[in-house]
C-alpha cells in the first residue's frame, strides 16, 4: 500500500509540473513581486495575499481573455502564523481610480483597460495592500475545478432557473443546503438576478471558502490529479509550480480557518450611469484588516506614503 501511495505521489507530481507549465504567465513589470513590498515574499513563511480574477471569455461573448472584463474579483490572504485566510469580494461595479486610464469607472472595467495587471494595480490602489499572486480562471476552470472535488456544500438561498456558461437557462437551482456540481456552482457564484452585487459577493465568498475546506480535506488526495489538469487548461497565474506545491501544505495541514469580509456600498446614479460607491469607513476598516493580517503595519504601504506627502 505505502508503495501504491508513493508511485501515485510521483504521478501527481508530474502532472502537476506539466499543468504548472501550462498555467504559468508572469507580468513582466512585476517579475519581483508588488512594488509595495520590499522583499519578495515566501508562500510558506510569509503572510501572503492572491488575486482571484474571474472572467468570462466564452465563445458567445467573443471577448477573450485579454480584452474582457472581470466578471468577479476576490481579494485573500493568508496569514502563516495562525493558519488562518481573509476573503474579501469587491463588487463589480464599484466605482474606484484605475491607474490604467487614470480616473474612475466600473472596477470590472480595468480587466479591460489592461488586462490582469490593470486589475492588479487597481486593488492595490483600492485596498493599499500588496498583491503578491494573482489567478485568473474562465468559467470552465471553475467548472472543471468543483467537478474534479467532486462538487460542493453550500446553502442555496433560492429555487431558480439560472444561467449556465453559455449564457442557457439550463440550470434549476433549489433551495436548501445541498452538494453542487461544476455547472450548478458557477450559475450560483454568477446570479444577480434576485438580489444585488453585496449578495453575489456573498455567495462567491462561501463557494471560494467551500471549495478551499473541500480541497483541505482527506477525501480529496485521490481527486488533486483532475483538479490539476482541469486548472492547468483554463487558468493563469504567476504562481510556479512550486510555490503552487506550498499552498497545498498550507491547505493540508489542518483545515484552515476562514473569515469573509463585506464592504459596504450605496448606489449613485449621479453621473447618468449606474455605480456602487464604496462605504470610506468600511473600506479602511477592510483595508486595515487586510493590513494586520499580512503583518503590515497599517497605513505604511507605498501608496499611504504618498497620500501623506501630497
Amino acid at each position: 500500500m505505502a508503495i501504491l501511495s508513493a508511485t501515485y505521489g510521483v504521478y501527481l507530481t508530474k502532472r502537476a509540473e506539466v499543468a504548472a507549465e501550462r498555467s504559468f504567465e508572469a507580468l513582466a513589470d512585476r517579475a519581483n513581486g508588488s512594488e509595495l513590498r520590499e522583499e519578495e515574499v515566501e508562500p510558506l513563511t510569509d503572510n501572503v495575499s492572491i488575486l482571484f480574477v474571474g472572467i468570462d471569455d466564452s465563445e458567445k461573448r467573443s471577448e477573450g481573455q485579454d480584452s474582457s472584463r472581470s466578471d468577479a474579483l476576490m481579494v485573500a490572504t493568508l496569514n502563516n502564523e495562525d493558519k488562518s485566510i481573509k476573503l474579501v469580494s469587491i463588487p463589480r461595479d464599484s466605482y474606484v481610480y484605475i491607474p490604467e486610464v487614470g480616473y474612475e469607472d466600473k472596477i470590472t472595467h480595468a480587466h479591460a483597460y489592461g488586462d490582469t495587471r490593470a486589475s492588479i494595480e487597481t486593488v492595490e490602489e483600492l485596498l493599499d495592500i500588496p498583491i503578491d499572486y494573482y489567478v485568473k480562471m474562465n468559467f470552465n476552470a471553475f467548472i472543471d475545478t468543483v467537478d474534479a472535488l467532486g462538487g460542493v456544500n453550500v446553502d442555496v438561498p433560492y429555487d431558480h432557473l439560472e444561467l449556465d456558461e453559455n449564457d442557457q437557462y439550463t440550470v434549476e437551482l433549489k433551495e436548501g443546503r445541498q452538494l453542487l456540481d461544476g455547472r450548478e456552482a458557477l450559475a450560483l457564484a454568477r446570479t444577480r438576478k434576485l438580489d444585488n452585487d453585496i449578495e453575489r459577493g456573498k455567495r462567491q465568498q462561501m463557494i471560494l471558502e467551500a471549495i478551499i475546506q473541500k480541497a483541505a480535506s482527506a477525501s480529496s488526495f485521490t481527486r488533486y490529479g483532475d483538479v490539476i489538469d482541469a486548472v492547468g487548461n483554463n487558468m493563469k497565474t504567476d504562481l510556479t509550480f512550486d510555490e503552487m506545491r506550498s499552498f497545498f501544505d498550507y491547505l493540508t495541514k489542518g483545515r484552515p480557518q476562514v473569515e469573509t469580509l463585506t464592504l459596504e456600498v450605496y448606489d449613485d446614479m449621479t453621473t447618468g450611469t449606474y455605480y456602487w460607491q464604496l462605504d470610506q469607513e468600511s473600506l479602511e476598516e477592510t483595508s486595515s484588516i487586510l493590513q494586520t493580517h499580512l503583518d503590515l503595519k497599517p497605513g505604511s504601504s507605498e501608496f499611504a506614503q504618498d497620500a501623506t506627502t501630497n
